[in-house]
């Protein structure tokens, strides 16, 4: 009974802010609360034997708040101080994904590549929704954190520093190869537009952000995609997308 109490109070309170608010912080928020009231549905539904069914409540409602697009198109443009809330909504995005992808696997047990398969295939739907989500909040922590280390005084742009730009790139630019790599696998073609549209809405930030060989790299896996990726509305973004990259210096 406690559990499922603490369960409804979670989503209360995830569901408690607008759906589509102006204010970082406030979102990032609702997406914690969400994505603690999601673990636990999820501790559920695996406790009783059963399925994740992510269109219906509470699922759908949580998911929602966690990977909410239309809340993060909506904020103002990024501030260099935005990188508090953005390290807690990412970690709730982070966190909920991982137990979509997981799910089936007990808490300690070694990460089973065949359960992670049969996951994005059972659940592509909601992995292309995140996937699409993270390339804008990515971009959106991109900028944040250029921002941010062109405000500081020349004697705090350490090598530490330096080195965790270059990570952060280099991340990022994982993030984009495993969203391209997906969609090439038997990706439905809804879905494939759904992450090319975030590449091509995204891709001057990209193009300035991504580091020289991984932008090569991205483009030429891009240039195999046509033989895996039939739509052609797809395969249009993919191509403005990859255009962005080749031409930034």
């Amino acid at each position: 009974m406690r559990v499922r109490l603490l369960g409804s109070l979670l989503l209360l309170a995830a569901l408690a802010a607008p759906a589509h608010g102006q204010d970082g912080p406030r979102d990032a928020a609702t997406a914690q609360n969400a994505a603690q009231a999601f673990g636990l549905y999820l501790d559920g539904v695996l406790k009783s034997g059963g399925e994740p069914n992510f269109i219906k409540p509470p699922a759908a409602d949580l998911f929602r708040h966690i990977f909410d697009v239309a809340a993060l198109k909506a904020l103002p443009p990024a501030k260099a101080d935005d990188i508090p809330w953005l390290l807690r909504w990412g970690a709730a995005v982070d966190q909920s994904y991982k137990r979509i992808v997981l799910y089936g696997l007990q808490p300690g047990q070694p990460i089973d590549q065949l359960v992670m398969r049969r996951n994005m295939s059972e659940y592509q739907d909601q992995c292309a929704l995140v996937m699409s989500f993270l390339i804008r909040f990515e971009a959106r922590q991109a900028t944040t954190l250029t921002l941010f280390l062109e405000q500081l005084p020349q004697e705090q742009r350490t090598p530490a520093r330096a080195a965790g730009l270059q990570q952060a790139r280099s991340g990022s630019a994982q993030t984009i190869t495993g969203a391209i790599t997906a969609m090439t696998e038997g990706m439905k073609p809804g879905n494939a537009r759904l992450i090319a549209g975030a590449l091509r809405d995204t891709r001057d930030i990209w193009a300035g952000y991504i580091m020289p060989d991984d932008r090569s790299r991205i483009t030429r896996l891009i240039a195999e995609t046509p033989a895996t990726v039939k739509d052609r509305e797809a395969q249009k973004n993919l191509a403005a997308f990859a255009d962005a990259l080749t031409a930034a210096k």
